[in-house]
């Protein structure tokens, strides 16, 4: 088994795929923190705010691994790197509609119920494959995670069915809202820049053998529904592997790291 700390390729290709996984769950935990006590309702309100403080649980173990391999704290990682240098999704970077939760926001319960129920049956897909990654710790962590992602995925896969089978308007908005999503989910399963040195060290698998079980377990919902799968645009708009990002990605990074950069020895 190849040395990470002697081999610089190795590590290198190791970190930009674990900075995707941090950067990915950061932005989607953040997202859902900001539907505390905003859910339909208060059992929703519970649920979201587990699945949310997960996903956090996810960023820092992966930040960690970072940090471990000398690139800083993951304080630092997640908080103070700016935003050509973060490597999440654009899907994960959107905001959940108008508005701020500090200033009434206008919320889409069908944009977030879309979101989350396609990035997560991604994130499952890939931490299933990132369970045999040739970095022993990462596939650790991987089968950690994939322990409570079967239950993250059930959530939004039953929300996601009612609300298709729902009234004509949650129909309506609910394909709106996949519209939205098919436009950003493009670079969920592209590596970036260094793709060629993550499958040449055999960290994750090919990004289009991950795409086809994503579609192929999503399908099973759409089945169910009598409905045809929507087609992925063929060249996503930005890729945020590669550093490319929204207006949003700064306006979440400003107020995530706001009471981190007050105090920079406090721990997140």
């Amino acid at each position: 088994m190849t040395d990470i700390q002697s081999n610089e390729q190795f590590k290198n290709a190791a970190a930009d795929l674990l900075f995707q996984f941090a950067d990915d769950d950061l932005l989607i935990s953040f997202r859902g923190s900001e539907w505390l006590g905003l859910a339909p309702h208060i059992e929703e309100d519970v649920a979201f705010s587990s699945i949310s403080q997960d996903c956090m649980g996810h960023a820092s173990m992966f930040f960690t691994l970072l940090e471990e391999l000398g690139y800083g704290t993951a304080d630092e990682l997640a908080h103070m790197r700016p935003s050509k240098e973060r490597r999440n999704s654009i899907l994960a970077e959107r905001p959940n509609g108008e508005g701020s939760y500090m200033d009434t926001p206008k919320y889409d319960w069908a944009y977030t119920v879309v979101r989350n129920y396609f990035y997560t049956a991604a994130k499952k897909v890939k931490i299933d494959s990132l369970k045999n990654s040739s970095y022993r710790p990462a596939a650790e962590i991987a089968t950690r995670v994939s322990m409570e992602l079967f239950y993250h995925l059930q959530h939004w896969k039953t929300w996601f069915i009612q609300l298709m089978e729902s009234t004509d308007e949650a129909k309506v908005r609910m394909n709106n809202a996949i519209n939205r999503v098919m436009e950003d989910i493009g670079d969920m399963f592209v590596f970036g820049n260094l793709a060629s040195d993550i499958h040449k060290y055999e960290l994750i698998e090919q990004g289009t053998l991950i795409q086809k079980r994503w579609m192929h377990e999503l399908e099973k919902a759409y089945i169910s529904l009598d409905s045809k799968f929507p087609a992925i645009p063929d060249n996503p708009k930005m890729n945020g592997r590669i550093g490319e990002h929204s207006r949003d990605l700064d306006s979440a990074l400003r107020t995530l790291s706001e009471v981190y950069r007050m105090d920079l020895a406090a721990s997140w």
